[in-house]
């Protein structure tokens, strides 16, 4: 299914958008019909979806070789609305969603580097690497709700 980066991020990209939805309806229903309840649930889909569409521009950067700045607008993307489609389209049309996983090692001086092989060897195993960021953006997710709401608690 994420055979490539761009398959990968356009997922997520997606999925932190229609996330917004979720959280914009949730604030709807509790102006309008009194229900808290759909803030907490749309709010919490849409704090993990931020959270793993995060964690996946950055393992996307670090493989395509971005720069700063459409590795930082692409996080950033995610803090408004809908952002993360426009942003997609942005960095597909410009060339940097281009080409597949870097499994192996090439004469590129910077694949020699060690952050370079580790991630070499997590995209050799993509089930431990899936498993890893899920585990840490659990871990994130759970210490977020730990510290409270953005805003404080109601």
């Amino acid at each position: 299914m994420f055979r490539t980066p761009l398959n990968l991020f356009r997922t997520l990209a997606i999925a932190e958008a229609i996330s917004w939805t979720l959280l914009i309806g949730g604030l709807i229903l509790r102006a309008t019909a009194d229900l808290a309840i759909a803030v907490t649930i749309g709010g919490g889909i849409h704090g993990f979806v931020f959270l793993a569409y995060g964690a996946t521009a950055i393992l996307v950067a670090k493989n395509q070789r971005w720069g700063a700045l459409p590795t930082v607008v692409a996080i950033g993307s995610a803090i408004v609305p809908y952002a993360t489609i426009p942003t997609e389209l942005w960095i597909h049309r410009s060339g940097r969603l281009a080409g597949d996983w870097r499994l192996t090692a090439t004469d590129d001086p910077r694949d020699a580097a060690w952050h370079d092989r580790l991630m070499r060897w997590f995209l050799q195993r993509p089930w431990v690497l899936a498993v890893l960021i899920a585990v840490a953006v659990v871990g994130l997710y759970v210490a977020l709700l730990v510290v409270g709401p953005p805003g404080g608690r109601d």
